[in-house]
């Protein structure tokens, strides 16, 4: 099974570019992120006529996840469980049946800028949720993928120019603590499993030529629980896209599992 992770920063921009990319890649599961839709807004007889199910929690103008599939997309849930105040369209997961049922989750995390401050308060507190979430989905015992932007540079070498982001939210040490909780719950970084070193990223800002100079970030992430992490067979970012005509500045992260 292919999988993927793409913000695709506004679905009315960059549908036609997506289906591009849908067609070369084949992915059987993609998590979008940024579709800045509605439910009702959303193109779905573009993506139903490439041969996948698709499943939205859409906010107008602002957020929104949707997952598509290949097969069937069952048991869907929108929304982070843990606060029912929170009108913020940035978490859905459902479950998909191929060789194995697998629990497919796609976020979009807060960025939490300006920090310190109310929007760095909501992130953390969010971050705190997922721990929760992510730590009731292990309890499952079935391969759980928590797929999206995570608005987190896990480390220095997720960044080219680490010093840049020293005091932005991204980067601060409550923020990468908190992404540390998570993975610890007994999740693997699916990228980190297969790939060392500095130079990878899946963002590249627009501005000050940021992806001429390659000076991206690594942010877009898929855990694994053990096990899918026992299922995971290779991992790539498919960067050359961000070099074509009306890009999204963020990448697809492409994983293959045997589910």
């Amino acid at each position: 099974m292919k999988i993927a992770t793409f913000n695709i920063n506004g679905i009315k921009a960059r549908a036609e570019a997506l289906v591009t990319w849908l067609r070369e890649a084949e992915p059987d599961l993609v998590a979008l992120q940024e579709i800045k839709s509605t439910d009702e807004a959303f193109p779905h007889e573009i993506f139903e006529g490439l041969g996948y199910f698709i499943e939205t929690h859409g906010q107008k103008s602002f957020n929104g996840v949707a997952l598509l599939s290949k097969l069937p997309l069952e048991d869907v849930e929108r929304g982070l469980p843990g606060d029912d105040g929170d009108e913020q369209a940035r978490w859905i997961e459902a479950t998909v049946v191929g060789k194995r049922a697998v629990r497919f989750c796609g976020l979009y995390l807060p960025n939490g800028n300006p920090a310190p401050g109310p929007k760095y308060d909501y992130k953390l507190a969010w971050m705190e949720r997922m721990r929760a979430r992510a730590a009731e989905l292990l309890a499952s015992e079935e391969p759980v993928i928590l797929a999206g932007d995570y608005n987190v540079i896990p480390q220095d070498e997720d960044a080219a120019k680490p010093e840049a982001w020293r005091e932005d939210a991204l980067a601060l040490p409550d923020s990468r603590a908190a992404f540390r909780r998570i993975v610890n719950l007994g999740y693997t970084d699916a990228f980190r499993a297969e790939v060392e070193g500095p130079g990878h990223y899946t963002f590249w800002d627009y501005q000050a030529g940021a992806w001429q100079r390659n000076n991206g970030i690594r942010i877009d992430h898929m855990l694994l629980s053990p096990q899918a992490a026992d299922l995971l067979r290779g991992v790539t970012i498919d960067k050359e896209i961000r070099g074509r005509d009306k890009p999204s500045d963020h990448v697809p992260l492409v994983i293959e599992l045997d589910a």
